[in-house]
């Protein structure tokens, strides 16, 4: 195991001794991440790159060429894999008509996301998780719909590891439900992200994390020349961009700057997917982008869902958004000979590690709280069991107020736990957890009296 945070203690309720045990992995969700295969990927991009352009404002009629067919061919793709679901994955292209808005569209243009849902089997359970990647390339100009953009990258890349994820996971079953979709218009202004985030808004969609995959294929950066294939960025956003002017007054008295829903996910990506993946670290980034830069998961931040963007580790900008030339000796473009496929099949097994744990895992625990109605040196946490899902037990997580993740778990069968350490130096959440070991999103306590 990478960390020795990622160790588990296990607090006994009828004494005061602590003993040591390892989270174990889940034997299914292991063989998941064994069939995920690099030349799956590969094959996948290579039928991207050969629509020629992608652009959001290319051919919608074109069988062979621009965005039109590209959306229709992963349409058939996630058809395909529905077949081997038992009718539990269900396919279709969902479109809107979007204005010319003096910007990045100039004419009335048909945008269309391919979304794949993969049905939960529990009836009771409305849980709803995401994985995106975005269609679209584009060149240099933006508005340039008929010249090469290849789009290996980005963001070929992302679209891969949605379709290996549908193909891997549709032949299983989950409680919750999964979606897996290929959204267009992003490098437009986040056009189809946004049309599925206010979608999901206005019909209370109960979206518990999105993982929006844009440009996770590539080892190496220009200017400073890194090549490294074993760590992997997550963006998450601190101050929770939806109704902060409501709960700024809390996140400051109870020191919670860190804690929102989407850097709770990103702990999780970052905890889950090292233990199912070999050498590869997943890297927290607090920001919810790159600097001064955006992406598909922004318009779910802002409507208040957990979202983080996941990322290769050096980027190379001659490979992005640049019209395919060679110029002082430098190649230019973003071509599928600069991809490292091995790379982007660790990168999308972390993503299926993560979608297969909280979609295995019982939904998260109620009403949790933290005692404050004395002063004292230990910690005292209630909570109710979550409303849907099997659950075997629960996490304590505790954690240092610096550390950027959780550093001790405590097990227990209740729903309450007293802990000898002071609320006042450290964090404290609660997590369900299934027999086979799969936990739900961490819950912060509220204050109880």
């Amino acid at each position: 195991m990478k960390y020795p945070w990622l160790i588990a203690v296990t607090l006994s309720l009828c004494t005061t001794s602590f003993s040591q045990t390892i989270i174990k992995k889940d034997t299914a969700i292991a063989q998941m991440v064994s069939e995920v295969n690099a030349d799956s990927l590969q094959s996948y991009i290579h039928t991207l790159v050969s629509f020629g352009t992608r652009n959001t404002l290319s051919a919608q009629d074109n069988n062979k060429k621009g965005i039109g067919a590209a959306r229709n061919w992963v349409l058939h793709k996630f058809n395909a894999f529905a077949a081997n679901s038992g009718g539990r994955l269900t396919a279709f292209i969902d479109t809107t008509t979007i204005p010319p808005d003096g910007k990045r569209v100039d004419k009335p243009t048909l945008l269309g996301n391919v979304v794949a849902t993969l049905k939960g089997t529990d009836p009771n359970d409305n849980r709803i998780l995401i994985i995106s990647g975005h269609l679209d390339s584009r060149r240099t100009d933006v508005m340039d719909r008929t010249g090469d953009a290849p789009g290996a990258n980005d963001d070929g890349s992302g679209v891969a590891a949605v379709l290996e994820c549908a193909r891997v996971m549709s032949k299983r079953s989950f409680p919750a439900t999964i979606i897996f979709v290929a959204v267009s218009g992003e490098e437009q202004g986040l056009l189809g992200s946004t049309y599925m985030a206010n979608k999901a808004k206005k019909d209370t969609w109960n979206i518990q994390a999105v993982l929006n995959n844009d440009i996770v294929g590539s080892n190496n950066s220009n200017e400073t020349n890194i090549t490294d294939n074993t760590r992997l960025r997550v963006f998450s956003e601190g101050l929770p961009a939806y109704e902060l002017d409501k709960n700024a007054k809390t996140i400051r008295f109870l020191g919670l700057e860190n804690d929102g829903k989407s850097r709770q996910l990103a702990r999780y990506v970052k905890e889950v997917g090292e233990r199912y993946v070999p050498n590869i670290e997943v890297m927290m980034i607090y920001r919810n982008d790159r600097f001064l830069r955006g992406g598909d998961h922004l318009p779910y931040v802002e409507n208040g869902f957990p979202a983080v963007r996941i990322t290769e580790m050096n980027e190379n900008f001659y490979h992005q958004h640049q019209d395919i030339r060679t110029e002082n000796n430098i190649q230019y473009g973003d071509l599928e000979a600069f991809m490292d496929f091995e790379y982007l099949r660790k990168n999308t097994t972390v993503n299926l590690s993560t979608l297969a744990n909280l979609a295995k895992a019982p939904a998260a625990p109620q009403a949790v709280t933290i005692d404050v109605k004395n002063l004292t040196n230990s910690t005292t946490l209630h909570w109710n069991a979550p409303t849907t899902g099997n659950v075997a037990a629960y996490y304590v997580l505790m954690r240092e107020t610096t550390s950027a993740v959780w550093q001790k778990k405590f097990y227990t069968t209740d729903t309450s736990m007293q802990l000898p350490y002071s609320k006042d130096n450290y964090f404290f959440a609660v997590q369900s957890v299934s027999a086979d070991g799969n936990e739900s999103l961490a819950v912060m306590p509220s204050v109880g009296r």
